[in-house]
C-alpha cells in the first residue's frame, strides 16, 4: 500500500511537471506608434492570427505608442529578453551599420515595387546582423513615400534656410542640414506638442503620419515629394524563438509572411486614404516645383555620397544587386 501511494504521488507530480513545462507562452511586443497607424493595426491583426493557427499556445501582446518602452529601447529590450518582440523604424538603427539607412535615401526606391524589391535584396545582410545580437526578422513594411508638411506653401529652397524640421532619423537629419534646414528628432506621438510649443516649424514625413496625427491642426500645405519610403521592421528574441515547439515556431513565421504582405498592400491603401482625408481637413497636397525639387535632388545626391563613404562592401553589393534587378 505505501509504494502504491508513493508511485501514484510520483505520478501526480510528473503529470504536474508535465503541464507546467507545456504552458502556453506569452510574449510582449512593444511599438512606438499609435493605435491609428496602419502599422499597429497590422501588428494587433498579425498577434491575432497566431493566437488563432496555435490555438492560443502563443499569444502576443501588443503594446503601442511607446508605453511599454521608448523608442530608442525597443531593440535593447528585445535583445536584453526584457521584452519579447518590438517594432521600429529600420533607419533609427543606422549607427549599426549603413545598410539601415539604405532605404532612406532619396532617388533609390521612389515606388511600392522598388521598395520591396530593395527590402529583398538587403533583407539577407540585416537579418544576418540582427543575428549577431541574437534577434530575429519577422517582417518589414512600407511606409508611403515621404514628402514635406509646412504651415506656408513650399515654392523656393531658399524656406529651407534655418527652417526647424522634424526628422525622425539621422539620415534625415542630415537630408534636412543638407537642405539648410535645423533638423530636430522628434518621435511621433510628440508631433503635436512639437508645433505647439515652436520647437518644429515643418516635418519630413508620410501623408500616413500626417493624418493620424492630424497634420491640418498645426500646418497648411503638404509637398508630395515621393523622397523616400522606408520600413518598419518587426523582430523577435532568438531565445524565446527557441523556447517554442517546431510547430508553433512554423505557424509563428507563416503568420508573420502574411503579416508583410497584408502590410504593404495596407500601406498602398493608407496612402491614399491619407491623402485624400488631408485635402478634406484643408491641407493643401502638391508636387515640388521645379525649383525646390533640383534643391530636394542636390541635398539627395549630397546625402548618397555621404553613405558611400560609410558603406562596406556587403551594403554596397547589396544596393547594386537591387539595381541590377530593378533595372532589368
Amino acid at each position: 500500500m505505501m509504494r502504491k501511494t508513493i508511485t501514484t504521488s510520483l505520478l501526480l507530480a510528473t503529470a504536474c511537471g508535465l503541464t507546467v513545462t507545456a504552458h502556453a507562452a506569452e510574449w510582449t511586443m512593444a511599438t512606438p506608434y499609435g493605435d491609428a497607424s496602419f502599422h499597429t493595426q497590422n501588428n494587433k491583426q498579425f498577434a491575432e492570427d497566431v493566437a488563432e493557427a496555435t490555438d492560443g499556445e502563443l499569444t502576443i501582446t501588443v503594446h503601442s505608442g511607446g508605453s511599454l518602452v521608448s523608442h530608442g529601447e525597443i531593440k535593447p529590450s528585445v535583445r536584453r529578453g526584457t521584452i519579447d518582440a518590438g517594432e521600429v523604424f529600420l533607419s533609427v538603427l543606422s549607427n549599426d551599420d549603413p545598410i539601415f539607412e539604405v532605404d532612406t535615401l532619396p532617388g533609390v526606391a521612389g515606388s511600392y515595387d522598388d521598395a520591396y524589391a530593395l527590402w529583398e535584396a538587403t533583407k539577407p545582410m540585416i537579418t544576418e546582423l540582427f543575428a549577431y545580437e541574437g534577434l530575429i526578422p519577422l517582417y518589414a513594411v512600407a511606409w508611403p513615400a515621404q514628402g514635406i508638411y509646412t504651415s506656408e506653401p513650399l515654392t523656393d529652397p531658399e524656406q529651407f534656410e534655418g527652417l526647424r524640421v522634424r526628422a525622425p532619423n539621422i539620415n534625415t537629419q542630415r537630408f534636412v542640414d543638407n537642405l539648410g534646414g535645423s533638423p530636430t528628432e522628434t518621435e511621433e506621438s510628440d508631433i503635436p506638442t512639437a508645433f505647439s510649443t515652436g520647437r518644429v516649424d515643418a516635418m519630413i514625413t508620410s501623408s500616413s503620419t500626417g493624418n493620424s496625427m492630424a497634420a491640418w491642426d498645426y500646418v497648411t500645405d503638404y509637398t508630395d515629394a515621393n523622397l523616400w519610403l522606408p520600413k518598419n521592421i518587426v523582430f523577435i528574441s532568438q531565445r524565446s524563438f527557441d523556447g517554442l515547439d517546431e510547430a508553433t515556431q512554423d505557424a509563428l513565421m507563416e503568420a508573420a509572411a502574411e503579416a508583410e504582405k497584408r502590410g504593404w498592400e495596407m500601406s498602398r491603401e493608407d496612402n491614399q486614404a491619407s491623402l485624400e482625408a488631408l485635402q478634406e481637413n484643408g491641407i493643401s497636397v502638391s508636387e515640388p516645383n521645379e525649383a525646390v525639387s533640383e534643391a530636394l535632388q542636390a541635398a539627395g545626391d549630397k546625402l548618397f555620397e555621404d553613405w558611400q563613404s560609410r558603406a562596406d562592401d556587403e551594403a554596397k553589393q547589396a544596393l547594386e544587386s537591387y539595381r541590377e534587378q530593378r533595372d532589368s
